[in-house]
């Protein structure tokens, strides 16, 4: 069905573009952020915002320089007021869940101010658990005026969950696992990752369900000893993943845990799938599936969504770890 006449939507969150598709709505899209680039072609859309710290730098100097420009009540990203205003949105998606990960709502009401003629009416997404995932979906359901379609995809979306979830739920292993968001410093997730772990026949053993991920001491891992290592920095592709993740094994004690010794350890598609709150949440609860209980799921995942980062993989290049 063709979006209702008159929608234009500007989507400053490639899960909020993600959510958008999923609601038959792809249509009504003017416009994006830098980030989004899911589903096919949505590429070809006008970017109305841009990084101001470089995407290719390392992890470290990537934290350093989100820090120094958060310390000086600065934007990691800058907002293209004019191209904004240009493309006449009735309606802008943006998030305030985190100033990190995207346009915050402060810079689009700033961006609004002053807006000639009728202002677009602003959603505001913030996911921290899967229920606020379920809640943002209807929320922009309800924004574009397709509430049934909004039921339709939560429903959908528990519904492959809860098959998930209903597989493991006889298990009587259920592995420890140690989930990394951020390479250095060093920090494990939390929001909806934890849940996903759980669904996925697994326990998450240091982030916490609904709170912002957190530093991890890599001492407490070291003593945790976990079953699994599940290795997704925020917004990097697998192939980045694969490229930077061998320098863990410079990690002191990194060959001595048992993840590592038997091989499950594992490096997985952050940008696509972990780090987005809409609804390919549900192939991320797959490919956990997947690496936590291969013996009882096969989604296909591997090689796209994830690989394993094999005991002899180790880096000649050292790097400031935590």
């Amino acid at each position: 069905m063709p979006p209702a006449d008159g929608i234009r939507v500007v989507s400053l969150l490639p899960s909020a573009t993600e959510i958008v598709a999923a609601l038959g709505m792809a249509g009504a899209a003017v416009g994006r952020s830098h980030e989004c680039d899911y589903p096919e072609g949505v590429e070809a859309l006008p970017a109305c915002t841009e990084p101001l710290v470089d995407p290719r730098a390392s992890s470290e100097d990537i934290h350093r320089s989100v820090e120094a420009l958060l310390s000086r009540a600065l934007s990691v990203y800058r907002v293209d007021v004019e191209r904004l205003r240009a493309l006449c949105p009735t309606h802008v998606i943006t998030q305030v869940q985190c100033e990190v990960c995207a346009v915050s709502l402060a810079q689009i009401e700033e961006a609004l101010a002053g807006w000639v003629g009728r202002r677009p009416r602003l959603v505001a997404l913030n996911p921290a658990t899967l229920d606020g995932v379920f809640a943002d979906v209807r929320r922009v359901a309800d924004a574009l005026g397709v509430s049934s379609r909004g039921e339709r995809l939560v429903e959908g979306m528990r519904a492959r969950l809860e098959a998930i979830a209903n597989a493991v739920r006889t298990e009587r292993y259920r592995p420890t696992v140690v989930t990394i968001e951020w390479l250095s410093p060093l920090m494990t997730a939390g929001n909806w990752i934890p849940e996903l772990v759980e669904i996925a026949g697994g326990r998450s053993l240091f982030g916490a369900a609904g709170r912002h991920s957190s530093r991890l001491d890599w001492a407490d891992v070291v003593a945790a000893d976990p079953d699994a290592i599940v290795v997704f920095p925020c917004g990097f592709s697998l192939e980045r993943t694969v490229r930077e993740g061998g320098l863990l094994a410079e990690l002191p004690g990194w060959r001595d845990l048992r993840a590592v010794r038997e091989e499950r350890a594992y490096l997985c598609e952050a940008n696509q799938f972990f780090n987005r709150p809409g609804p390919r949440l549900v192939e991320t609860a797959e490919i956990l599936a997947e690496i936590l209980h291969p013996g009882r799921f096969a989604f296909g995942h591997e090689g796209t969504g994830w690989s394993r980062l094999p005991i002899s993989s180790a880096s000649a290049t050292r790097g400031p770890w935590r």
